[in-house]
């Protein structure tokens, strides 16, 4: 491997994609190599024009690749070159990886067994509900859930993965020191803590539209399958799941109410032949062929509960229900019911979504 900073200046040089550039390192044998070829030395590669071949020959920001380099060891970022033992092979499975990846946290080798979990902005309670099931039962069998840090279902995707005690990686859409969307940077900071942090765009690059199919493909190529949860008809997570079928990975849909714009897209993806998932087992069946053992048993034993907690439980359902209504069923007052609630919280049986809205876990 030859010097990052070359491998960083390629991924910079204007006009110049992962594959082009994959195809001049192939050529060349390393970054470096590259920009001593001159303009004529490139031109000889297949498909490569004058004004690509010009770009390299008089790329010019290296004092610019010099302050990133340093920037990145100063914050711990790590920058890996595709071909690298610790570049994901997962990725490296997809006709467009990136030559270099930005990491905050760290790639293990079990994140191969990742299942990206993507959906709406603009959810529902339905759409929270089932995210936060889904993803932690994944997170408990041992899969690594992927999303793209949005707000909403991807949201709900990592944090329900870590409080499960499981891994997680978010794929982001800008570089890897601008959070987006900003109340996240709680989220973001506990992510690169216990997991991984991963962009392919230059320290400072800021969350442009056009940069979001880009990150896309990464959270399907990094995974074995696509889960889609909520999604309107022509959203990003549909452009994922398209992704996700050029990958040859599998693609799966929660199936939503009809009169939703938010199930739309989930119930054509299902309609086009994505694997309905109405339980976590659906997934694992699905990929059991080549899981090979991988998965987990979850070793939480149940707890027993007390009869007001048993009573309580018989009025929840997989759909949160507000505080004020389970007052007016039970007949108990809200301070009462908060302390059963927090009791039943902590044993695992119940989870808490936005607006003190309580269902069973």
């Amino acid at each position: 491997m030859s010097d990052i900073r070359y491998w960083i200046g390629l991924s910079l040089v204007p006009d110049i994609g992962p594959v082009t550039a994959r195809q001049l390192i192939s050529h060349a044998g390393s970054p470096e190599h590259i920009f001593r070829l001159g303009v004529r030395g490139l031109l000889s590669v297949e498909g490569m024009t004058r004004t690509r071949a010009e770009n390299i020959a008089n790329f010019s920001g290296w004092d610019n690749v010099e302050k990133q380099v340093k920037m990145l060891e100063q914050r711990g970022i790590t920058v890996i070159c595709y071909g690298a033992p610790e570049y994901p092979r997962v990725l490296q499975e997809i006709p467009d990886a990136p030559v270099v990846i930005y990491v905050r946290g760290s790639y293990q080798p079990d994140d191969r067994f990742a299942i990206a979990v993507v959906g709406s902005r603009k959810y529902s309670p339905y759409g929270e509900a089932v995210t936060q099931k889904i993803s932690g039962e994944l997170a408990v069998a041992g899969f690594t859930v992927t999303s793209g840090m949005a707000r909403g279902i991807d949201t709900f995707a990592h944090r329900s993965a870590m409080a499960s005690g499981g891994r997680t990686i978010a794929v982001l859409g800008s570089g890897i020191d601008v959070c987006y969307p900003s109340e996240n940077k709680g989220l973001m900071e506990k992510i690169a803590a216990s997991g991984c942090v991963v962009s392919e765009f230059a320290p400072g690059t800021p969350p442009n539209r056009e940069n979001f199919p880009r990150r896309n493909r990464l959270i399907s190529g990094l995974s074995m399958g696509v889960l889609v949860v909520e999604a309107a008809e022509g959203s990003g997570s549909l452009i994922t799941a398209a992704t996700a079928l050029e990958q040859n990975r599998e693609v799966f849909a929660v199936p939503g109410n009809i009169t939703a714009k938010t199930s739309a897209g989930t119930n054509l993806l299902i309609r086009q032949g994505a694997k309905i998932v109405l339980q976590t087992g659906d997934i694992i069946e699905e990929l059991a062929p080549v899981l090979k053992g991988f998965i987990r048993k979850e070793t939480r034993q149940n707890s027993e509960l007390s009869r007001e907690e048993q009573e309580l439980c018989a009025f929840l359902t997989g759909e949160p229900k507000h505080i004020d209504l389970l007052a007016r069923e039970i007949g108990l007052p809200v301070h009462r019911i908060l302390d059963i609630l927090l009791s039943l919280e902590l044993k695992g049986v119940i989870r808490q979504s936005d607006g003190k809205r309580f269902y069973l876990a």
